[in-house]
């Protein structure tokens, strides 16, 4: 059973090289599973880039070699009990978050976040000058201002809003930004602030002609039974109904698309002939039972394309081509 991410390689590589010369200073981000490639895979890949790397949270810090600088994009929070490394550069937002820090007894470089117009994290720009102060008498070095903006609306907008940001911070820390691609540019001719821009997605995914998911067909059944599955799901009637199963499932991030209450053809995420297979069930950690009426259906040991975000899929297996 298996799950197969196929990698155009040249084509990867010029897209990651194209994306570092027209975007600039670029900061790598390497979180989370790691954009469908993991997180182990791409880490000499951001090395390659910047002896700076971005990590989601203060539990991927361990990913980073010891001779990158890495920053901890969310906040530390309270379910934490230590920070692995005193050279991580930490994400605060508030005083809250300093108390956090000092109960935890680290004294780690830190970045402030400036609320955007997602309004997630962050302070205002107007408190931010308070709360730098602050993180310096308790003994932080701030090393910059970060802006995490929406993915809603265009690169343009995404610019004005960071420009109209900027303005109000003090200018001799460098400006994080995300989620802006080559409008970074705009920034940087608009403000004295050094601009870095923070990317993932565009870095590793911009083109998604590039990569392609795959599960293979293990087994195939002739149904001569009502129900099957987890569930006793009732199996469609039909003449030529079979049962194929297909190695991948819940515990590789696969499920249905769309957020259709009832599951059949329009949720599912596999296809073979191009043809989308309806599944009998929801993918269940390592198998996915699908309903096929009549043909073209996979036979044990064909591959299945697989439509899924690649930032939530596990694969098991990269083929670099």
């Amino acid at each position: 059973m298996t799950l197969r991410l196929t990698v155009e390689s040249g084509a990867w590589h010029a897209h990651v090289r194209n994306v570092v010369t027209s975007c600039g200073d670029v900061l790598p981000v390497v979180k989370g599973n790691g954009y469908g490639f993991g997180r182990a895979v791409l880490m000499p890949h951001a090395q390659a880039i910047s002896d700076d790397v971005a990590v989601g949270t203060v539990h991927e810090l361990a990913d980073v070699s010891a001779t990158q600088r890495p920053f901890v994009l969310t906040p530390v929070g309270t379910g934490v009990d230590n920070v692995a490394r005193h050279d991580a550069v930490l994400a605060i937002t508030s005083t809250h978050d300093l108390g956090v820090l000092k109960q935890l007894g680290v004294a780690n470089p830190v970045v402030i976040k400036i609320e955007s117009s997602m309004h997630r994290y962050g302070i205002t720009a107007n408190d931010a000058a308070d709360l730098r102060k602050r993180a310096e008498a308790a003994g932080h070095q701030v090393v910059a201002w970060s802006v995490h903006l929406p993915l809603a609306g265009s690169d343009d907008s995404h610019a004005g809003e960071a420009i109209a940001i900027a303005s109000g911070l003090a200018t001799d820390l460098p400006l994080h930004l995300s989620h802006i691609g080559t409008a970074v540019q705009q920034v940087r001719a608009s403000t004295a602030h050094h601009v870095v821009m923070r990317t993932g997605t565009q870095l590793w995914l911009g083109d998604k002609s590039m990569v392609a998911l795959h599960t293979d067909v293990i087994a195939v059944r002739t149904t001569t039974f009502g129900t099957a599955g987890y569930r006793a799901t009732k199996i469609p009637t039909g003449a030529n109904t079979r049962l194929v199963m297909v190695g991948c499932g819940s515990s590789h991030g696969v499920g249905p698309l769309g957020d259709v209450g009832a599951l059949g053809d329009s949720s599912s995420p596999f296809h073979f002939a191009r043809q989308r297979l309806a599944m009998l069930e929801p993918p269940h950690m390592h198998t996915t039972m699908l309903s096929v009426a009549g043909d073209p259906c996979p036979q044990a040991g064909d591959w299945v394309d697989v439509q899924q975000p690649m930032t939530r899929v596990y694969p098991d297996v990269i083929a670099w081509r």
